[in-house]
């Protein structure tokens, strides 16, 4: 689906070396050509924009004076390092791994990873004209009061990133039958162009009204399929690959448990209930202390059964799994493993503590941590 987000980058638009010499960011932007969809671009001291031919990137038409002006960056837009790649279908978008985001190893947790991909996401949809109101939503969608809300999240991660380390995510989205749409990434070191990463999502509309669930209609399909790549393109391609396989349900007694959780106001996004990012700290949260100091987590996928609100009471229970057969050698994982002995596998289940609804049902995949150099 298409997320919350930034608009063209008016640092990435090529309008010329002259002009680019006083707008990049140096190490990491990379010239590019013209392209007949930049926005005007801002570039140096001047407090002019220095117009460029602003076209459909649907239809490649030149747009209105009226449309031209309101594609006009703003300042986070002309900072932000991230644009649309030339045919317009994907999106990418570098970070720089901050100090406060990167864990006792000196690498991003993983919590960091998954608020980059839904930063990037909501940077895509921005890009491409879509409601920056927080819910994402097209035309027809604010119409209706619909709104996109998260089925499933799926994240490999085949080497964290440092402190300091640049990190360049692409990211699409594309229909998922008539239940609602998914999203994908792909994960490079920049300054290798090594994949590090993936990532997919599956999405379903939501009434925002009745919260009950609704198919997608021709109309919504149509406004956001423009921006989709025309034909079929996974992060994960392989048959039968870990983001496709099923989560058994979890049931009591969990060989570990965390109970009484409570989200915090900070956990709460633009939705008014608990962001997706907090329920991988949940599920962590259970995890015995043995496995955190030995291995680093590979591969989390998350079911979400229901919402979570701020008045919620959380209990998080996890209990190994014995199945590893699609553990390993999934599209862009580092090898086989020689030795299953070093990977572990877990089931995870999120319930409310009153009367056990089950939140969120999860997978976590776990390999020994390197050794020290």
């Amino acid at each position: 689906m298409l997320l919350r987000g930034g608009a063209f980058s008016a640092c990435n638009a090529a309008v010329g070396d002259r002009h680019h010499d006083n707008c990049r960011f140096d190490g990491l932007i990379r010239r590019r050509p013209t392209r007949s969809f930049a926005a005007a671009v801002w570039c140096g001291r001047s407090r002019t924009p220095r117009s460029l031919r602003v076209a459909s990137v649907a239809t490649g038409e030149p747009k209105s004076k009226q449309q031209e002006s309101s594609h006009q960056p703003s300042l986070a837009d002309r900072l932000r390092l991230g644009s649309l790649n030339e045919d317009g279908l994907s999106y990418k978008e570098k970070f720089i791994v901050r100090c406060y985001e990167v864990g006792l190893n000196k690498t991003a947790t993983v919590e960091t990873i998954a608020n980059l991909l839904q930063e990037v996401g909501c940077n895509h949809a921005q890009s491409v004209g879509f409601s920056t109101d927080g819910f994402a939503t097209t035309t027809t969608m604010r119409k209706l009061h619909l709104i996109w809300v998260t089925a499933r999240m799926h994240i490999e991660i085949y080497k964290y990133p440092a402190w300091g380390d640049v990190v360049e995510i692409e990211t699409w989205c594309q229909s998922e039958g008539r239940i609602g749409t998914r999203r994908d990434w792909i994960l490079k070191d920049f300054a290798t162009n090594e994949v590090i990463g993936r990532a997919t999502s599956k999405w379903v509309m939501m009434n925002q009204d009745t919260r009950r669930l609704q198919k997608v209609n021709d109309e919504v399909r149509d406004e956001y399929l423009v921006f989709c790549p025309k034909t079929l393109r996974l992060a994960f391609p392989e048959e039968n690959n870990a983001s496709m396989k099923k989560i058994a349900k979890l049931h009591d007694p969990a060989q570990y448990s965390k109970v009484g959780l409570v989200p915090r106001r900070a956990d709460l996004d633009m939705n008014q209930h608990v962001n997706n990012v907090a329920y991988i700290g949940w599920v962590l949260e259970s995890m015995p202390q043995e496995i955190i100091d030995s291995h680093e987590l590979q591969t989390i996928t998350l079911d979400y059964r229901r919402e979570c609100q701020q008045d919620d009471v959380v209990d998080s229970l996890t209990a190994p799994e014995d199945d590893l057969s699609e553990l390993h050698g999934t599209n862009g994982s580092p090898a086989v493993a020689k030795d299953e002995s070093d990977y572990l596998q877990f089931l995870h289940l999120l319930r409310l503590s009153n009367d056990g609804s089950e939140i969120n049902r999860g997978r976590t995949e776990w390999r020994m941590k390197p050794a020290k150099r």
